[in-house]
């Protein structure tokens, strides 16, 4: 994941008088996943346009594959899938039928509709009509899709929102496979959950800035705190919990005196998760 695929320099882009992405800089590396996290608003969406040549930059650039994607978007784009939350696909058309259109598009010669659909879980659904998928298959339909060109980077915007448990491990595999086998995957979403399981790194952002870009890890060991949260069985049968943060001085005795003198029910490890590392650095949540 050394060699960078995408690079954002001081990129900024401007409704009007309002800023919605500021002077922002990142790299993303090759076989990355990167979580890019914000509520609605925070400058996600107008983020990924410029990374893939929908909208240009007021000021700064992104480079993309070694590419400035404001010079070169058309190469760009054969080279990239993308993958967004509102289905646009062809719904009178079958999901066989939906491929093959856009593999021609792509210039992919002796393409296989069925592989890619088996790779999604649809293979048995090939022939129907798309529009008699529920939304976890459009969602998949959409991701095969994304990777009719066999792309180096792959944008997915909020991939698993409102699915049911298994499209969403679909997925989330179809992800990992991606990543694993070289694929850069940006991957925007306002779900911290999602993005912690599959994110190497997360960048928070918030009114157009970048807050925050480290691994899941080191921000909960930056900023969050570890603690125990114990379970206690008062007299009167009630249920009290309580709260011990590791890592002070005082924590083993704490610890010692609550299990010599009261009656634990449960004792459950416990850290801050990146929604509350986002709330703690920005003062918003996630809504």
């Amino acid at each position: 994941m050394n060699d960078k695929t995408i690079i954002a320099e001081n990129l900024t882009h401007r409704y009007g008088q309002l800023t919605a992405v500021d002077h922002i800089n990142f790299a993303v590396g090759r076989g990355e996943v990167l979580g890019f996290l914000g509520p609605n608003g925070a400058g996600k969406s107008t983020t990924v346009k410029m990374l893939t040549g929908q909208l240009r930059p007021v000021e700064g650039r992104a480079v993309l594959l070694g590419m400035d994607v404001s010079k070169q978007a058309s190469k760009v784009q054969a080279q990239i899938g993308v993958a967004f939350e509102t289905s646009n696909l062809y719904e009178q058309m079958t999901a066989t039928e939906n491929l093959a259109l856009f593999a021609r598009l792509f210039g992919v010669k002796a393409f296989n509709p069925q592989n890619l659909l088996e790779k999604v879980g649809l293979g048995g659904r090939a022939n129907e009509r798309v529009s008699g998928y529920s939304k976890g298959m459009k969602q998949r339909l959409m991701l095969a899709r994304a990777l009719v060109n066999q792309p180096n980077i792959l944008f997915l915007d909020e991939p698993t929102d409102g699915l049911d448990p298994v499209s969403s491990e679909t997925i989330r595999s179809l992800i990992r496979d991606a990543s694993q086998q070289g694929t850069t995957v940006f991957l925007t979403t306002h779900d911290m959950v999602e993005a912690d399981k599959l994110s190497h790194r997360v960048a928070f952002i918030n009114q157009g800035r970048i807050v925050a870009l480290d691994t899941p890890h080191a921000l909960k060991q930056q900023f969050g705190k570890r603690a125990l949260k114990i379970e206690i069985e008062c007299p009167d049968g009630r249920l009290e919990t309580r709260e011990i943060i590791l890592d002070q001085p005082e924590t083993s005795q704490t610890l010692n005196h609550l299990l010599a003198h009261e009656r634990v029910a449960t004792v459950h490890s416990e850290e801050a998760t990146l929604e509350d590392i986002f709330i703690r650095m920005t003062g918003r949540g996630l809504n």
